[in-house]
């Protein structure tokens, strides 16, 4: 009985004890339920996206899955983000609206977007006033730049960051040009600028720029495009929105632009954003080359993209193809950074300061009140650091800073990765830089590329279409068939043909091209060379081969390649037989200035001589006939050798040493000359000096649209003695005709011209006269073609090798010997001996006037006397010069030597006389006299009576011992 009590009271204990225990759990969840209502702190933040673009979408959904999984993991954060959705409907003026609203009203403290740079710049100035951040994770272009704007904040890259990859593919192959397509907005300008940097950086030129319109209608695409295919560039890289850039595929397409030969690289405005292309846009995209933002890949990426996949299609249940791409990470890792750093902000004031100008404000921009929290929260940004699902987060300098691009090329359906690009590497084939040591843009570190048209070789040029003339009259050169018209390919032949064809096999990569003749529809030529060199410069032809000159009026339109051939132009003239001798042929050596000069040459000589030996030498004095005749005696005898008069002075000697220099070669020169004229088989050119032709007025004519017609204006012709022709029978026409009877007595043409005429008509014409040296015959190309280098170097390989030599002998070979080798030597002219001339001048003037200053200075006292004129003093000048110089040595040695001859005469009678016999002795002293007259009449020396009395006073050795 007693036990019965206790055990109930027990089980009221038990259950008592389970109540108050439920009962006080109940309390606990209570209190933590009311506790976590009360501490979090609602953060309101604005979204502004066009809600029904796929960019809008994919922003929205990966932003809310954020929210959702960061306040999953950390569900202790005093903070939550309360999203405010606006739709800017895709227009400025939409976010415009939508950004004052979500301040104004909403109260925001942060607004992410909006999703293009043209929206972006009203929405920031906006922001900045307001102090609200704005976070856009799809804005790239680099004209929004966060330096001068500390609200924006840019949770994507900026586009001027991959323009450095582009140039790095570009150098990789070697291309020198290249031409950006860009739409007209200021996302697509706005890199532009960092692209032609890069580009200039790598001598990268950028011939053209095409830039499309948003708004541009197909028609309009399409003619912008067929721009592109009159110019010689083949890379071309395009900037644009992923709609606007499948309609330029498409359309590039249809023209034939994305075809073998052209290279396409696409920035990363279209290649992050493939996933939601079509598949029949992605057949307009074979063989293009990306350049995209690369994503590393890990677990949590997988792991996202399968539930975004399942929650987006739950959303959008059309959107069947969607994909998941970098802007959508963007999107999800810009909502992490500012979830994380709105906690940081503690007790922090999430309110708005009112605007003073409430009451009078006029617009909304005026009443925009400005938040309390705003420096606080871009601190917290800017010091926000986490690893996302896009890479690594970090903002610098308000943006993020990218370190690695991926290079992908489209193939079928789908992409290849060929090769990454990292800012301190370059170019990489694979992500593991153990073994990389420095920067390189080597191609061998991008994979095996399929180009457009499934080509697999690298695209240099595109495929060249070029135009050859036709010249029915050298067809040597370029041959076309005929019946060709003018949009037809043709198969050319003829020597610049085959060098062209030769040159191109020498070139570094493979380059293929199509004839085109330039004719008419009715198979003639359609205009002169330079009308064809105009259809270069306007765009119908890639480039002209043929022979083409260079020159420089026409360099001015386009560029020339190196000369595959060097050309002058010649005068042509018939050749003459002149076999019969006749009686003036020792005449015709030497020109006539050269007979003239020589002639006036060897009197002034003479005269110098007798000048310097008039008062010194007895062999150029006596009566004035005498010494004329001396002294040109002594002057041409010189041409001989032969001459016998003594010269004393130093100064005469060292002119007729240098003057017998002068003859020796003048003489040898002569005979040389003679000797041909009179052995060689005589074949003179008609004329032999343009100067004839100017003086006796004769017709000339020139092959027409050649280089002579410049040298005929160098040498001014009379037009109305100016002819042209254009055949080959023609001409000689007009030579058989001569100018007298309506023909020409020369011709002006082009050297390799005249050699296939002097082969038709052998040993009729030859050269004569002057020549014009051109700049040969060269290959035309566009103004600025990147091909005009490669094609100069490929065409000195082939002139320096033996396919040159086999290329001529084909077709300019020789069977008729050149006239000029059989036409007798030009005649010898002034111009060959000019400069002996000059150095004779110049010493006999010198030593002249040497001796013309010595002799004044010791006639300085005649001249000085004033008793008499001037007139009289310069005649007694001139006597005096007549005199003897009784200085001179020659005479004190003559007055020497005549007195030893006179003692010797003296010595002679003395011994023939008796010494004891005065009659004798008169009679020696007689024939003394005698003998002594009889001497110097020998000597050719009259003697004087004083002369007589001065020998007779001598005393002789007798008297001398009487």
């Amino acid at each position: 009985m007693g036990l019965i009590p206790i055990a109930s009271s027990l089980r009221f204990s038990c259950l008592l004890f389970v109540f108050l225990r439920l009962f006080l759990v109940e309390v606990e969840v209570a209190v933590a339920q009311n506790n976590t209502t009360t501490t979090t702190v609602p953060v309101n933040v604005g979204m502004v996206l066009d809600l029904n673009g796929w960019t809008g979408k994919l922003g929205l959904s990966c932003f809310n899955m954020a929210i959702s999984d960061f306040y999953s993991n950390h569900s202790d954060y005093r903070t939550r983000l309360v999203l405010n959705t606006r739709d800017s409907k895709g227009d400025v003026v939409g976010a415009a609206a939508a950004t004052l609203d979500l301040i104004k009203n909403a109260k925001v403290q942060a607004i992410i977007g909006p999703e293009d740079s043209m929206q972006a710049n009203f929405i920031i100035d906006v922001g900045n006033k307001a102090r609200v951040p704005i976070i856009s994770f799809s804005a790239t272009s680099p004209s929004l730049s966060s330096i001068r704007r500390p609200y924006f904040f840019r949770a994507t890259h900026n586009d001027s960051s991959q323009v450095k990859a582009i140039s790095a593919i570009i150098q990789a192959f070697g291309w020198r040009e290249a031409v950006p397509i860009y739409v007209d907005n200021e996302f697509g300008e706005g890199v532009i600028p960092y692209l032609f940097d890069a580009l200039e950086e790598i001598k990268v030129q950028i011939p053209y720029r095409s830039v499309i319109s948003p708004e541009a209608t197909d028609q309009e695409i399409e003619e912008e495009l067929h721009k592109l295919t009159t110019k010689q560039t083949i890379v071309l890289i395009v900037h644009m929105t992923p709609i606007l850039g499948s309609r330029l595929f498409n359309i590039a397409k249809e023209v034939g632009l994305i075809s073998e030969g052209y290279v396409w690289i696409m920035t990363n405005g279209m290649t992050n954003l493939w996933s939601w292309m079509d598949h029949s846009d992605m057949e307009s995209l074979q063989g293009v080359l990306g350049v995209r933002n690369y994503v590393p890949k890990s677990k949590e990426l997988e792991s996202f993209k399968v539930r975004w996949r399942r929650k987006f299609l739950q959303n959008n249940p059309s959107m069947v193809n969607a994909e998941l791409d970098i802007i959508g990470l963007w999107a999800y890792d810009a909502a992490f950074a500012i979830a994380m750093a709105v906690e940081k902000l503690n007790n922090a004031n999430f309110s708005f300061e009112e605007s003073k100008a409430v009451g009078s404000a006029r617009t909304d921009l005026e009443s925009l009140g400005i938040s309390q929290n705003g420096p606080k929260l871009i601190q917290a940004l800017s010091s926000t650091r986490f690893k996302g699902l896009s890479g690594k987060f970090e903002f610098v300098n308000g943006q993020l800073e990218p370190s690695v691009f991926q290079i992908v090329n489209v193939i079928g359906n789908g992409e290849k990765a060929i090769g990454f690009w990292t800012s301190k590497y370059g170019l990489v084939k694979k992500l593991n830089f153990t073994n990389l040591t420095g920067y390189s843009t080597s191609r061998a570190n991008l994979g095996t590329i399929m180009w457009p048209g499934d080509s697999h070789s690298v695209p240099k040029c595109k495929r060249l279409k070029i135009g050859v003339p036709v010249n029915k009259e050298f067809k040597e050169f370029v041959g076309v068939p005929p019946g060709s018209s003018p949009n037809s390919r043709v198969n050319p032949t003829g020597y610049s043909i085959d060098v062209f064809e030769a040159v191109m096999k020498a070139m570094p990569y493979t380059v293929h091209y199509d004839f085109y003749a330039f004719v008419n529809i009715n198979g003639e030529a359609a205009g002169t060379y330079n009308d064809l060199i105009d259809q270069v410069y306007y765009g119908k032809y890639d480039a002209a081969v043929g022979d083409i000159g260079i020159c420089a009026n026409r360099s001015l339109y386009v560029d020339f390649t190196l000369p595959y051939m060097g050309v002058d132009e010649v005068m042509v003239v018939p050749i003459k037989n002149n076999s019969n001798k006749n009686a003036w042929v020792f005449l015709e050596p030497l020109t006539s200035d050269l007979w003239v000069t020589s002639t006036c040459f060897f009197v002034f000589i003479g005269f110098v001589i007798w000048v310097l030996e008039h008062r010194i030498s007895e062999d150029f004095r006596g009566p004035p006939s005498h010494q004329v005749g001396t002294g040109l005696w002594f002057s041409f005898t010189i041409l001989v050798f032969a001459h016998r008069e003594r010269v004393v002075s130093n100064l005469s000697r060292f002119v007729v040493i240098i003057w017998c220099f002068v003859v020796l070669i003048l003489t040898q020169s002569y005979t040389a000359s003679l000797t041909s004229l009179l052995t060689a088989k005589q074949l003179q050119p008609t004329v032999t000096d343009v100067n004839e032709l100017l003086k006796s007025g004769g017709n000339i004519a020139y092959n027409n649209g050649s280089y002579a017609k410049l040298l005929i204006q160098q040498l001014n012709f009379n037009s109305a003695n100016v002819k042209t022709f254009n055949r080959y029978d023609e001409l000689d026409e007009l030579f058989t005709k001569g100018s007298a009877n309506g023909g020409i007595a020369a011709a002006f043409m082009t050297r390799p011209y005249f050699n296939l005429f002097r082969e038709k008509y052998c040993m009729k014409y030859t050269t004569a006269g002057p020549t014009l040296k051109t700049g040969g015959f060269g290959f035309v190309f566009p103004e600025g073609s990147p091909l005009v280098a490669d094609v100069s170097r490929a065409i000195l390989n082939v002139t320096e090798s033996d396919k040159m030599r086999e290329i001529e002998n084909k077709w300019l070979k020789k069977h008729c010997p050149d006239s000029s080798t059989l036409v007798s030597s030009n005649r010898l002219d002034l111009g060959s001996f000019w400069g002996l001339f000059l150095i004779s001048g110049v010493a006999a003037a010198l030593a002249l006037i040497i001796f013309v200053a010595d002799f004044l200075y010791k006639q300085r006292d005649v001249l000085r006397g004033s008793e008499v004129s001037a007139w009289k003093r310069i005649l007694q000048v001139l006597r005096n010069f007549d005199q003897k110089d009784p200085s001179s040595h020659t005479f004190r040695q003559n007055e020497l030597t005549e007195g030893r001859r006179i003692d010797n005469i003296e010595m002679v009678g003395a011994v023939e006389a008796s010494p004891n016999t005065n009659c004798l002795h008169c009679a020696s002293n007689s024939s003394q006299t005698d003998l002594s007259s009889v001497f110097f009449g020998e000597q050719g020396r009259p003697s004087t009576s004083h002369e007589v009395e001065d020998t007779s006073s001598i005393p002789s050795p007798r008297n001398s011992n009487s």
